[in-house]
Order: C-alpha cells, then sequence, then structure tokens
C-alpha cells in the first residue's frame, strides 16, 4: 500500500545530468537540465518529447541508475522522505525493495530461473505471501497472454515481445507504492498494450504513482492523467 503522507509520491525538482565522455578527452554531454515535476499517489504521468530528449534519463536518475548532477528527488516512503539524489546505494537498494519499481524495455533476469518463479519472486519480494505470490503471478501471464507451456521455462529463448511481457509481469506482481515504465509497450501487439494500459488503471485505483514513457500514442491516451514534456528541460 502507498505510504500515508501530504506530501506527493514523487517530488523532482531542478534535477540535471551531463555525462563525461572519458574516452572523448572529457568531452560533457548534456541531457537535463532544471527538470521540475510531481506525481501524486493515484495519476499517471507520462514523459513527452522525441528520443534523445532525456526522459529514459530521468527515470534512470528517478530509480537511483544514474546520479543527479544538481537538483532534488524527493521519494515518499513508509519510513518518510528519501531524497534519491543523495541517498546512500544502502538508501537505494531499500527504496527498490520496498517502495520504487522499474519496468524498463529489456528483461534482465538469473538466467534458467523459469518465468512463472521470476513473477512469484517479485511478488514476495514486496510482502506477499508463497500463495498470493503464485496467484498473482498466474493471472498476471494469463492476462498478458503468455502461453503456459512456457510459464515453467527460463525466458532467455522467448521472442523479445515474450521476454517483454515476462518483464511486465513482474513489475506489477510487486505492487510498488511507485512504479516506473520506461517504453513497456514498445515490443508488444495491440491486445497487450490494451493489457498494460488496464494494469495501469487497476495500480492507479490502489494508490499508485506511475511515472512512465510510452510512445504509443494510443496508450499514452488511455493511461496519461498529464504529460510532462521533457524538452522544456532539455539541456
Amino acid at each position: 500500500m502507498p505510504p500515508t503522507s501530504t506530501a506527493p509520491a514523487l517530488d523532482i525538482h531542478a534535477i540535471a545530468k551531463t555525462f563525461v565522455m572519458h574516452l572523448r578527452g572529457g568531452a560533457q554531454l548534456p541531457v537535463v537540465r532544471g527538470a521540475s515535476f510531481v506525481v501524486d499517489a493515484g495519476e499517471c504521468v507520462v514523459l513527452g518529447g522525441p528520443s534523445g530528449a532525456g526522459k529514459s534519463s530521468v527515470l534512470k536518475m528517478i530509480f537511483g541508475n544514474y546520479r543527479t548532477d544538481a537538483g532534488h528527488i524527493r521519494v515518499a516512503s513508509s519510513g518518510g522522505i528519501v531524497d534519491v539524489a543523495s541517498a546512500s546505494p544502502r538508501e537505494i537498494v531499500a527504496l527498490r525493495r520496498s517502495t520504487i519499481g522499474y519496468v524498463s524495455q529489456f528483461l534482465r533476469v538469473i538466467p534458467r530461473i523459469s518465468a512463472l518463479d521470476l513473477v512469484i519472486a517479485a511478488a514476495i519480494e514486496t510482502g506477499a505471501d508463497k500463495d498470493t505470490a503464485s496467484d498473482r503471478a498466474t493471472r498476471l501471464l494469463c492476462r498478458l497472454n503468455l502461453p503456459e507451456r512456457l510459464w515453467h521455462l527460463p525466458p532467455a529463448t522467448f521472442s523479445g515481445g515474450e521476454q517483454q511481457r515476462v518483464n511486465i509481469a513482474r513489475g506489477f506482481a510487486a505492487e510498488r507504492p511507485i512504479l516506473l515504465l520506461d517504453e513497456p509497450t514498445a515490443s508488444l501487439d495491440a491486445a497487450n498494450r490494451d493489457v498494460v494500459a488496464e494494469l495501469v488503471a487497476e495500480q492507479k485505483s490502489k494508490g499508485a504513482a506511475v511515472l512512465g514513457i510510452f510512445h504509443d500514442d494510443d496508450v499514452r491516451r488511455l493511461v496519461a492523467d498529464r504529460i510532462v514534456d521533457i524538452t522544456r528541460f532539455s539541456a
């Protein structure tokens, strides 16, 4: 369940990121400067702008994969407000376990673990008991139209679309209060894109704050409560 707080689930204030190209003599590549917005519990905010505008970099800064050069990323967690921009690695790991989920464009998991077990493990990580986790995992894989014959196989040999459906199931099985979605529907067909839109709506109804990137116009119209144009903050 989302933490009880009057603060936004996510409060992004004046964040900036510049990459240093060490193999190019220290050349600097500024990406984002001064990005500021909030995401409240129970809403889906979509980051807009063309490829290269810095949308994925913003998500990675919020998740703690990229360090910010300036600004604050305040996250409302059960233990209080945590600023990811200045948090220790230990604090970021704790936030990922309890508060922030992330669905990327690619499935990165331990080899030889079955698709079903991967989804079950994601639910258990956030406190679900084994029976609840198993039920949640099977329902999600069914809804995302992953053939049952694949459930007990590791996803390494799946198609790109099949792997992404496992990836999405893992993200939604955990039911964290904040969910980051980086083009989750890019490799999906229309039917499964609609399923993802339904899943986003369900998480919002439970009070989750969702921040995503969706290049598909139809999906974006279905899920977005607001669109934040990242080009306003492109460096």
